[in-house]
């Protein structure tokens, strides 16, 4: 939908031409300004007038000139409740975060009094102060005020939360208490977030956020957040490092006033119902507390902000067989079969923030704010996975910005130097030996279901990635340009310099695979197969991988009024990143030796000549093997941006708006890093020969080795077993990798009815270029397929002599998705006692993958662009969300929301007899599960259903002192949003697709006894103290 209440942002820059003409040279970080635009006409007043507007709560001062048209527009407003001035009536309006707004107001030659808005509640403090909202814009967007924060209901205290009440975006919590946002079909790690106009990407690994990676936690302290605006597409030029959706928040600042707040939020199993997946109620508790405080230091001019929150939380888990593996489990030895049952999950965070506001006159504004983050939680828990199998994770993330402002009669300049620090990390709980018990089933094609994983986990949960580093940037914004029509022009550099670490394994704690059979009871007296990581000496090659990564970006955007109907917005944008470990990486010599030596297979030729003569199935060598000079990073990465809306009456009643634009995000530097990390430890998998039969298990087609006990020793013992010295994977990138980028598209109207604002919009992102990695294998003749249909897996007459596998990195998955995007938003005010929101989002989306938040799920073809478009598993095709606060009978406020959503689409790749083009017999294919419920009326079409409540009273204590307490009902009716699925076939068989070329998904259905997202039926209690 529209930007509900979206703005556009204006930013900063200029200090004097000659700090601008310096400044000319930087380059990014990324100036997703929080602050609003007011502009308008003031009537009955010369030229020159000058327009005051004065922050209520800060006493901050701003003013600016009319022009000849008696036009002004300020610029670089911080969020909140102004008083606006221009020698006549004055009024008091409030502006969103990040919003454009339109106020009229009289000159001192006016004559009458204006009508006041309605009452308002601003931070408590009652004032006539109408939300002037952003209705002149293209963006697709909307914001999230401070009352829904406060008055709906939430099961956690991730202010992100909400975000999924703005049509188009979608925030789920796992069966671990990992939280992830997505904006429609886009992965995970497109969307940034930007927290007082500086983004906290992730620049590592996935998530969208600095260290929100599978965390359980909060990126910051909900009680520092004022608001939060969420743009889905046609973003302006100055978002950067985005290809899904903007998310720009402003904290909160102290007044002239000393408040302050403290809560403390409690539940556990005996105030939930029993998940699914549970025999009894395992031990669960959400623990949550914190408090803030600010006011003057000195009185409208230097104020102070502090927060911090803290949980102390345990999930429940269950460790339970993979549902494939049937009733396996129950006969499995007792000292197995205690492993089941109810586990728990701990988990501890602490969020800090401190701010500190000083207006040092009219012009100036300094602001300096840290914030720090500090989690640990104990991961890979449940399922099949015992908790002596899991690892400690550890997430910190430090920040600290410096803001200068500065307000001129015909520009505004925002200057932010920040720094940063974020590091994540994974270690195993123990170290040794781990087992995995399976159960094989024999009949062809050869499968295992796996039943437990016990002992210390792999040595890939030894792992750790940083990003550590500096940013400058510097926004512009001339604010009365005037030709044809009024214009705001804004002009960004930005650079950011940052150091980037990646580890992805250690050569330890091997993990050996033993074969249960129901039939007897019996665990094979020897494993089948072992996995474990090897070291290879291979020069230029190091298990930790590190570089410092420079980021430059530019952009000028100029929002143009034609005229009272119609706005242009045109912007365009430009990035460039310098990353030496890919840019100065070297092929190691033995890589390109393998490549060129003789083929086994083909006498008289080379390996390479299968990449060269593999017909549809070529490579060409040369773009994968790099000598440290052929590679350049990408620098075509140009992003223009058009936007208009045309306000039909001239009164923002209603609004057709739409946009085209092309914005481009980054490759991640773990993706990259693979390249340098895996030739120096790469998994090994050999499998051990059974002793009568002399032959193997021949799932994975690796070496088949003779056993012998001595292989339990270690991974130091494994890698001297003759041919594992062969195993190593080298890992290429293509020497002309591109940037990610979406291309988005959108056309709609918004409608002002009564105090309602509704907008309907279609939206087209074409997301392109986004980075995995395929196999480099090839059969003796260049094919990448048998003659029966099977990948070139690792199998030694597949792959470069003395090597275990080719593994080359590229650009090309994608995903298109249309979107049909409803709103309708009631903003609350005191006089009606009640606001609402209701989203709706119908989706259409193919994408070329079976999981575009994962790099390695392309294994299936020879190449990215051969996987066909198959319906994305990434977004529902229907999505809808309610919620409401209103105001009750003897001071309660209630809240509630509703989540309804239909069936996810899985993909994956199914054999069901039909042949592709290229000689593949498996297809990668995209369907509809089937719901497991229904809501009201009409059948079991629903895959998720929440309806959250909460009511909230506030007690009087005297003066200010006020003391809350709140209960949330959270899946009040218990509904069970399942996570997973059964893959059954006729006669009990697994994995059954159909047959003879027809796609048969009916043996698929949900699995009952797994995991859900979000809560049971869940009780909180909460007390809290305002004063």
């Amino acid at each position: 939908m529209n930007a509900t209440r979206s703005p556009r942002v204006p930013q900063p820059a200029l200090l004097a031409c000659a700090l601008a003409a310096c400044l000319a040279f930087a380059a990014p970080a990324f100036a997703q300004s929080t602050s609003a635009t007011l502009r308008g006409q003031v009537r009955s007043a010369e030229a020159g007038t000058t327009v005051t507007a004065t922050n209520v709560a800060t006493g901050a001062v701003r003013r600016v000139q009319t022009n000849a048209g008696g036009a002004y527009t300020l610029v670089g407003l911080p969020p909140g409740t102004y008083r606006v001035d221009a020698g006549g009536q004055p009024q008091t309006v409030t502006l969103s975060v990040a919003s454009t707004a339109t106020l009229d107001i009289q000159g001192a030659a006016a004559e009458g009094v204006p009508a006041e808005g309605p009452v308002t509640d601003i931070n408590g403090v009652t004032v006539t102060a109408p939300l002037l909202r952003d209705v002149r814009t293209s963006e697709v967007g909307n914001t999230i005020s401070l009352r829904q924060i406060q008055q709906l209901p939430q099961a956690t205290r991730n202010f992100l939360e909400f975000a999924d009440t703005v049509p188009g975006m979608q925030f789920k919590i796992d069966a671990q208490g990992r939280a992830t946002l997505r904006a429609g079909a886009t992965n995970t790690s497109s969307s940034n977030l930007y927290i007082d106009g500086v983004s906290q990407k992730s620049y590592v690994q996935q998530g969208g956020v600095a260290g929100q990676n599978e965390s359980p936690g909060n990126p910051f302290p909900q009680l520092a957040i004022g608001e939060y605006k969420v743009i889905t597409s046609n973003y302006k030029a100055e978002y950067g490092q985005v290809s899904g959706a903007a998310i720009t928040a402003a904290t909160r600042s102290g007044t002239n006033e000393f408040e302050g707040e403290m809560f403390y939020r409690y539940t556990n199993e005996r105030m939930r119902a029993k998940r699914p997946d549970e025999t009894d109620k395992d031990d669960s508790q959400v623990k949550e507390y914190g408090f803030a405080f600010g006011g003057p230091i000195i009185e409208d001019r230097m104020h102070f902000f502090v927060a911090y929150e803290g949980k102390e939380n345990i999930y429940a888990r269950s460790v339970q067989p993979d549902a494939a593996s049937g009733d396996a489990y129950l006969r499995l030895p007792e000292n197995l079969r205690s492993y089941y049952g109810a586990t728990t999950l701990p988990f501890e965070e602490d969020l800090y923030f401190a701010k500190l506001s000083w207006d040092i006159g009219d012009n100036d504004r300094l602001e300096l704010s840290g914030q720090y983050r500090d989690e640990d939680v104990l991961g890979n828990v449940g399922g099949v996975s015992t908790p002596e199998h899991g690892d400690a994770r550890i997430n910190e993330d430090k920040r600290v910005n410096l803001k200068w402002m500065h307000y001129g009669q015909r520009f505004y300049n925002e200057l932010i130097v920040s720094t940063q620090d974020s590091q994540n990390s994974k270690t195993p709980v123990s170290f040794g030996n781990g087992a995995i018990y399976t159960v094989i089933d024999r009949r062809e094609p050869l499968t295992e279901a796996t039943l437990l994983q016990v002992g210390p986990a792999s040595g890939f949960s030894l792992q750790s990635q940083r990003q550590k580093g500096w940013s400058l940037q510097n926004d512009l914004t001339f604010n009365s340009f005037e030709f044809k029509g009024d214009h705001t022009v804004k002009v960004g550099v930005n650079y950011r310099d940052i150091d980037l670490e990646s580890s992805d394994g250690e050569p330890l704690n091997p993990q050996f695979s033993w074969e249960f059979d129901p039939a007897t009871g019996q665990v094979a007296a020897q494993p089948y197969r072992v996995e474990f990581i090897a070291p290879f000496a291979t020069p230029g090659l190091t298990p930790r991988v590190e570089t410092s990564a420079k980021q430059y970006g530019f952009y000028i955007q100029d929002d143009w009024q034609v005229n009272p109907h119609l706005m242009l917005n045109f912007g365009v944008r430009w990035d460039y990143e310098d990353v030496p470990a890919y840019t100065d990486h070297v092929t190691p010599k033995a890589f390109v030796d393998a490549l060129y030596a003789a083929d086994p297979q083909n006498p008289g030729q080379r390996w390479v000549d299968r990449w060269i003569n593999g017909g549809i199935d070529a490579i060409n060598p040369l773009d994968y093997i790099s000598t440290g000079s052929n590679r350049k990073n990408f620098k075509d990465a140009w992003a223009p941006r058009f936007g208009f809306s045309y306000d039909l009456g001239a009164d923002e009643r209603h609004v057709i708006h739409g946009g085209a634009g092309r914005s481009y995000d980054r490759n991640l530097f773990r993706d990259l890093a693979f390249e340098r990390h895996k030739g120096s430890i790469s998994l090994v998998r050999l499998e051990f020969a059974d002793p009568t039969t002399g032959e193997c298990v021949a799932i994975t087609g690796s070496r088949c080795v003779a056993w012998d006990p001595a292989y339990l020793g270690g991974a130091d013992v494994l890698a001297g077993i003759t041919g594992s010295r062969d195993a190593a994977e080298a890992f290429m990138l293509n020497n002309r990798l591109k940037t990610p980028y979406s291309d988005q598209f959108s056309l709609g109207m918004s409608n002002q009815v009564g105090q309602w604002l509704t907008d309907v919009t279609v939206q087209r992102i074409l997301a392109r270029d986004g980075f995995g990695y395929t196999l480099g294998n090839r059969y003796p003749d260049g094919a990448f397929f048998s003659p029966g249909g099977s990948p070139p897996w690792g199998a030694s007459d597949r792959v470069p002599p003395g090597f275990g596998g080719v593994i080359l990195g590229d650009n090309g998955v994608e995903q298109r998705s249309t979107q049909i995007l409803l709103a309708a938003d009631k903003p609350y005010t005191r006089e009606s006692g009640w606001g609402a929101n209701i989203a709706y989002t119908h989706t259409q989306a193919r994408q070329n993958s079976r999981n575009n938040d994962s790099q390695f799920d392309y294994f299936d073809k020879a190449r990215l662009q051969y996987f066909p478009f198959v319906k994305s598993s990434n977004q529902p095709k229907h999505r809808f969300t309610a919620s409401a606060s209103v105001d009750g009978p003897w001071g309660v406020t209630y809240g509630a929301k509703l989540v309804l959503e239909t069936a996810n689409p899985i993909n994956t790749v199914a054999c069901y007899g039909v042949e592709g083009w290229d000689g593949s017999t498996c297809q990668l294919v995209g369907f509809v599960p089937p719901g497991n419920g229904k809501f009201l009326v009409g059948g079991d079409i629903w895959s998720y259903r929440t309806v959250d409540l909460q009511a909230t009273k506030e007690f009087v204590l005297g003066g200010d002192t006020r003391l809350t307490a709140r209960v949330n009902l959270l899946n009040a009716f218990n509904f069970e949003n399942y996570d997973s699925y059964v893959y059954g076939g006729p006669d009990g068989g697994r994995d059954y697709f159909g047959q003879d070329g027809q796609l048969d998904t009916g043996y698929v259905s949900v699995n009952r006894n797994g995991g859900i997202f979000y809560f049971p039926r869940t009780l909180t209690v909460e007390v809290g103290l305002k004063f």
